[in-house]
């Protein structure tokens, strides 16, 4: 199956920039659950740090504020104050603008961090910016990048020294209308800005696919949906074909005990540490419901032929051949022996399908992932008759 270039790359434009996507409710209300059930008990840090997250209020940014809170941080918020203001009212909050030319004014004077988090940066100004207010008042800066920096996944294995894309303008005001083909080159330019401006003390780290509760995209909340409502379910490829994802809160716990052992350098962020096939991710979603679905899985030429898109129809899921061969075979080995764990699938499945049926029914009616009904059904078709 050839994918389409242009929807291929701008899959890989929302790899990693779920970060900016907002979260309605905190994340242990929107279980039923305190903080603490929905994300672990965490035990006390060793030593207290004072920590400035960029954003904080979108999808990873929570579980970093609830999870060093419950380690005995300080936490302090900087973002513009729009996505979900009313999260966190105990945690101090700076108001500020990255796009405006004094956007970083609330950061001046002569306070300090032990470590900044930048979560939702795609352009490489804002990481100037950054740097200009920062440099001198933090020993640690950690970006959030994306493994969509890679400009090769024909090969299975990449790790962090992988072949990227030629940097981006680092001048850059907005993604346009190409952000398709700029995501992972702007990526690129802000990774180097950051290295040049913060010298050794910068920790990178690029996701995959990020997942769970408060994923507005569906990229992955499509499957546990989808599979609760039960019958005939499109499955694409074969069993065996892999898969990779990270839950937010796995990601945004483990960069805050980076941050506590200030480790520094570059590490792919995708899992489950176990190689994982799409047939262990959909029956494993299933075992957490009641649902009577049964998968009939189609070839990737035939859904090819019916114009049946990996990712955005399917998601969580592209050909393992040709130049997205390696796409869901990311080598992440370093940050496993950094400490990155992944919770069950179970628990990540479970908790999504709750958080989801907690939206308002008309956010539910406008999935932004995953194939229609309809098409669903007309392709299904269509593979039985071509089967005979």
């Amino acid at each position: 199956m050839t994918l389409d270039r242009r929807d291929f790359l701008k899959a890989g434009a929302v790899l990693g920039g779920a970060a900016g996507l907002g979260l309605t409710p905190r994340l242990g209300s929107a279980l039923g659950a305190p903080p603490a059930a929905a994300l672990g008990a965490a035990r006390r840090a060793p030593a207290p740090l004072r920590i400035l997250i960029l954003g904080g209020t979108g999808f990873i940014g929570p579980a970093q504020v609830e999870y060093a809170l419950e380690r005995g941080h300080t936490v302090t918020l900087f973002n513009r104050g729009r996505t979900n203001p009313g999260l966190f009212p105990n945690v101090e909050k700076l108001v500020g603008d990255r796009n405006a030319p004094d956007g970083y004014a609330a950061l001046g004077g002569n306070r300090t961090w032990d470590v900044v988090i930048d979560n939702p940066t795609t352009l490489p100004r804002w990481v100037s910016g950054a740097a200009e207010a920062l440099a001198k008042k933090t020993a640690h800066y950690m970006f959030v990048s994306t493994i969509s920096v890679f400009r090769d996944y024909s090969k299975p294995g990449i790790d962090e020294n992988g072949p990227l894309h030629a940097p981006g303008d680092p001048l850059a005001e907005r993604m346009g209308q190409t952000a398709d083909t700029q995501y992972g080159p702007l990526k690129v330019r802000s990774e180097m800005i950051a290295r040049e401006r913060f010298g050794a003390n910068v920790t990178v780290v690029r996701p995959g696919l990020i997942v769970g509760p408060g994923d507005l995209s569906d990229r992955f909340s499509y499957w546990p949906v989808r599979i609760d409502k039960g019958g005939e379910v499109l499955a694409p490829g074969t069993p065996d074909d892999p898969t990779q994802y990270v839950d937010a809160r796995d990601l945004g716990q483990w960069m805050i005990r980076l941050a506590e052992e200030r480790v520094f350098g570059t590490f792919n962020a995708t899992g489950p540490a176990t190689p994982t096939t799409m047939a262990q991710m959909l029956y494993g979603i299933k075992a957490v419901t009641t649902s009577d679905a049964r998968f009939t899985w189609v070839d990737a030429d035939f859904l090819e032929q019916q114009q049946v898109r990996g990712w955005s129809e399917m998601p969580v899921w592209l050909p393992p051949r040709g130049a997205t061969e390696g796409f869901m075979r990311i080598d992440c080995r370093k940050a496993y022996a950094a400490g990155l764990t992944f919770r069950p699938l179970a628990d990540t499945a479970r908790d999504t399908l709750t958080w989801y049926h907690s939206r308002p029914a008309a956010e539910q009616e406008k999935a932004r992932a995953g194939i229609a009904p309809e098409k669903e059904k007309a392709v299904l078709a269509a593979w039985h008759a071509a089967r005979g």
